[in-house]
């Protein structure tokens, strides 16, 4: 019985062992990251719902941007933790280089849209003139700093193709502790600096981008011997055989990213046709959603380094003991997550009620936001693990493109659509139906996984 238990489970404890040593780190760096994005919602939800607002609308936005980098960085991954599990260093460098060149292109189409048209970008996710003259400053500047995240962001996952990952924690760090320090001294104007409000909110955030950006880049090209990267590798003319493959197995993934990206966008469309409460009450609850679910993305992003660099070992037997095992871990850390989110609603409500200029009604909606978020949390960690941890770091980088086309525009906006225009339920309601498919998934996500066909070398 023991022999056959062992045979389907990782009994080998340094297994957990490494896999704690990829996932801590990226869990650490995640909620730093994210906690940036809280102290700029806090800190400027002093400054009323209206502002907040136009701050979520930008953020919209960032969200869409942070989808491409997370679609071109996981398209890298796969491909790359494969030629690192086969021992092929000088292939990764050049996987990594095709990757930084892709983001930056993407990225700097929508800096310059942002930084040029403000207002009309902003109009896509919200109506109201007040809302949008509130968050054109913010937006503005934003702007500046999505080339900087996208650099910095595809770094780091360039680090975790060769298993190195605690810089991505450092660099987030010092992006954090510069980012409050700069919001209290130019959002308040104290010490003797101006009292910016929003544009002190995003001049902060975009500071801490640049500073995490240099950080990284010193890090990779003069300091790292594990990746062991030059300038001239990035610079340099791409090799068009991985560059092939790099489209043929990575564009599923981007696209998937693209069109999660353009589901949020929509999203946040809906949402920007609440009442100004409810639009102010998820912007908070989204953001505490964000951070307690670094645990579910940690765990995947770890997830598809082991599977990837296993896969690109050839050992499928190990490969499935792997993903059974990995399958309880996200269930554990999906009900640890759902808990935290729960039975932290007094103490998150609180904090906005203490620094913010906020009412009831808008602390009213977001306890009730948060208990549907909990809920999704459990089922957002298993699904999304599986899909992009297992299944697509193995190979198949076509299935989760699939899957969520079906689910978005099937189930998920159809539905929220009805809920929000038609039926005018309540936006609890509405925002249920927004993250129905977190659960509806999970029945896909065990099917798939456990039938082992996603099983597939990409190297050469």
């Amino acid at each position: 019985m023991d022999a056959a238990i062992s045979s389907r489970y990782v009994r080998d404890a340094s297994f957990y062992k490494k896999f704690a040593l990829l996932a801590i780190p990226i869990i650490f760096q995640n909620i730093i990251t994210q906690a940036v994005n809280l102290a700029d919602n806090v800190m400027v939800a002093n400054l009323g719902e209206i502002v907040l607002d136009g701050v979520y609308a930008t953020n919209v936005v960032s969200t869409f941007v942070g989808q491409i980098i997370h679609g071109i960085a996981p398209a890298m991954i796969v491909l790359a933790a494969q030629y690192w599990g086969k021992g092929d260093g000088e292939s990764v460098k050049k996987i990594v280089s095709i990757g930084i060149k892709l983001s930056f292109a993407c990225t700097a189409v929508i800096s310059l849209l942002m930084i040029f048209f403000p207002a009309q970008m902003l109009s896509i996710f919200n109506s109201n003139s007040e809302v949008i003259a509130a968050g054109v400053p913010y937006a503005r500047i934003m702007g500046f700093g999505y080339l900087f995240f996208c650099i910095s962001n595809v770094l780091i996952s360039a680090m975790r193709c060769v298993e190195s990952v605690r810089i991505g924690m450092i660099d987030s760090i010092v992006a954090l502790v510069i980012n409050i320090t700069l919001n209290y001294l130019l959002i308040y104007g104290k010490l003797g600096f101006p009292a910016l409000g929003v544009t002190g909110a995003a001049l902060a955030t975009v500071i801490a981008r640049l500073a995490e950006c240099v950080l990284m880049i010193w890090f990779v090209f003069f300091h790292d011997k594990r990746l062991d990267m030059n300038l001239s590798d990035v610079f340099g003319k791409s090799d068009p055989q991985l560059t092939s493959d790099f489209f043929r197995y990575g564009l599923p993934v981007f696209i998937g990213a693209i069109t999660w990206g353009i589901n949020l966008s929509v999203q946040g469309m809906i949402v920007g046709r609440f009442d100004v409460n409810s639009i102010a009450a998820y912007s908070i609850a989204s953001t505490v959603f964000s951070i307690l679910t670094v645990g579910a993305y940690g765990s995947a992003t770890a997830s598809s380094i082991v599977i990837g660099k296993a896969v690109g070992n050839g050992d499928m037997t190990i490969v499935k003991q792997y993903a059974r095992t990995l399958q309880l871990i996200f269930v554990g850390v999906g009900i640890i997550t759902g808990s935290l989110i729960w039975f932290s609603r007094p103490l998150v409500l609180a904090i906005y009620s203490h620094f913010g200029e906020l009412e009831d009604l808008t602390l009213t909606y977001a306890d009730r936001f948060l208990r549907v978020l909990a809920v999704c949390s459990v089922g957002t960690s298993y699904q999304m693990s599986v899909n992009t941890g297992i299944v697509r770091a193995g190979g198949d980088t076509k299935f989760v493109l699939i899957n969520d086309l079906i689910f978005v525009w099937c189930v998920v906006l159809p539905s929220a659509a009805i809920s929000a225009f038609v039926l005018q339920l309540p936006t609890w309601i509405t925002v249920a139906c927004l993250k129905c498919d977190q659960i509806l998934k999970c029945i896909v996500a065990y099917i798939k996984v456990n039938r082992w066909r996603w099983m597939k070398k990409l190297t050469r």
